[in-house]
């Protein structure tokens, strides 16, 4: 039997994933999940109380970031891919509406939003059918720019020695 994983791209076998894309995601994900680790170890956290959940509070670090924040070539190139989200529809159906940013009070806001979605497009999977997703040049494109994005909201925090784990 083989493998099927839920990719960026359609639903394709693992095997018929190139390495190039492979490695693209697997940095993706990797440097996502250092970002929220640094979120933590920073106290940005959703809650506090004794025995929560111990979960990043993006909107905290958004207002504590916000005025130090500015575009970059790869925040501008984020916002032009314009990536979609998946919403339900009628008869309960499913289809791609962007991402909305009309109540973001920052530009900070409107940056993280996109970001987060190329996550949880990729952990979610179930592609088909959305524009550009069949794309493995729009996919790489999309990877690469969050991640650059995630080093440079590092260094606007000052929590690069959390984001990489050098002390």
């Amino acid at each position: 039997m083989s493998f099927v994983v839920m990719f960026s791209v359609e639903i394709v076998r693992k095997e018929e994933i190139n390495n190039e894309l492979k490695d693209l995601t697997f940095d993706f994900f990797y440097w996502f999940s250092q970002f929220e680790f640094a979120l933590k170890e920073r106290k940005c956290l959703k809650r506090d109380g004794i025995g929560d959940n111990a979960e990043p509070d993006w909107d905290k670090f958004i207002d504590q970031n916000k005025q130090a924040f500015q575009h970059t070539d790869e925040t501008r190139n984020l916002l032009e891919l314009n990536p979609k989200r998946q919403k339900v529809s009628e008869n309960s159906g499913l289809e791609w509406k962007s991402v909305g940013l009309d109540d973001c009070d920052s530009e900070l806001c409107k940056v993280v939003r996109p970001l987060k979605t190329i996550r949880n497009n990729l952990f979610h999977g179930g592609k088909h059918g959305a524009e550009g997703w069949d794309n493995p040049k729009r996919t790489k494109e999309l990877l690469v720019v969050g991640k650059t994005i995630l080093d440079q909201l590092a260094g606007i925090a000052g929590f690069e020695a959390d984001y990489t784990q050098y002390y």
